[in-house]
């Protein structure tokens, strides 16, 4: 095979995993807009409706695919569900946090927790997973925990949105890793599982009269378009990650915390002290040590099977 037409067979494949992987992540990244036209409706509301029509839109994504029998294949697994169940219920909480924080104006800290979470995911898979780390990886962790210490240390407080997002989205990634499950299958039996209860929720405001949902049409579209931006940005990460190298794919998840961080400060005002400099600082040189660390081993694996 002619290796120059190999080459120029596979470019526009590479070209169009990076546009999705941009959609993807630029869309995490300018979510906080979407999230702030909520106003003042609780948080858990906005949860349950974005669960809910998560599940509907995916739901509906499994029927077109003809994926049925792998759905009703994997119910059978009660291990599996059980996973998923676990999987679900921290994904619903990552979400309820992300969406406290952004109402609350907190996005800077959100950012914060979406920069901690490679690196989180590094000490998981060395605790967990036993996999090993190389010296600059240790460095990287070591740099991210001084970061946060300093955080505490200068305001006084713990930055315990962020932290919580970095964990409950690294133990997610954990578990997803874990279960053998397609990714767009995986995610329309969590949001299946958390919707049963989302549904109760909103049955039981609706009769309460608390319900936000249909008080106003604009709410109301808020509410339904949730599962779409949400399933979106999901399927596209995932159309991401079949066409591009994962060391490749890594460098764009940066992109959505320094959105996050750019709205919180420059659209929405959010304070950012010289303590914040320092912190981000420490963090970003922890993931520029981590990504270079993770390129230059993926280079000599390259190199080796070369």
């Amino acid at each position: 095979m002619d290796h120059s037409s190999s080459q120029g067979s596979r470019q526009p494949v590479i070209g169009m995993g990076a546009v999705y992987a941009l959609l993807a992540y630029g869309s995490w990244g300018i979510l906080p807009i979407y999230w702030k036209l909520f106003g003042q409706t609780p948080a858990v509301q906005v949860i349950s409706h974005r669960v809910v029509w998560s599940m509907v839109f995916l739901s509906m994504l499994l029927l077109l695919q003809h994926r049925r029998t792998e759905l009703a294949q994997l119910v059978r697994s009660p291990k599996t569900v059980a996973l998923l169940f676990t999987s679900a219920a921290l994904l619903t909480l990552n979400w309820g946090i992300y969406v406290h924080g952004v109402n609350t104006d907190r996005v800077v800290e959100t950012s914060l927790g979406y920069y901690i979470n490679p690196l989180v995911n590094v000490l998981l898979g060395f605790v967990v997973l036993r996999e090993r780390l190389s010296r600059w990886q240790q460095l990287a962790v070591g740099l991210a925990i001084l970061g946060v210490g300093n955080f505490v240390w200068q305001l006084g407080v713990v930055p315990w949105i962020a932290l919580l997002l970095a964990l409950t989205f690294a133990f997610y990634g954990l578990i997803r890793k874990l279960v053998p499950v397609a990714p767009l299958l995986g995610l329309a039996v969590e949001t299946g599982l958390m919707g049963s209860f989302a549904l109760l929720a909103i049955a039981y405001w609706a009769a309460t009269g608390s319900s936000q949902f249909g008080s106003d049409w604009r709410l109301t579209l808020l509410f339904i378009g949730a599962g779409i931006i949400t399933s979106m940005p999901l399927l596209w990460f995932n159309n991401a990650a079949k066409r591009l190298q994962f060391s490749t794919l890594g460098f764009f998840q940066y992109l959505a915390p320094s959105l996050q961080l750019l709205l919180g400060v420059f659209l929405y005002g959010e304070p950012f002290t010289p303590t914040h400099m320092i912190t981000f600082g420490l963090i970003w040189t922890a993931l520029l040590l981590y990504s270079a660390s993770s390129w230059m081993n993926h280079r000599g694996a390259e190199r080796q099977r070369g």
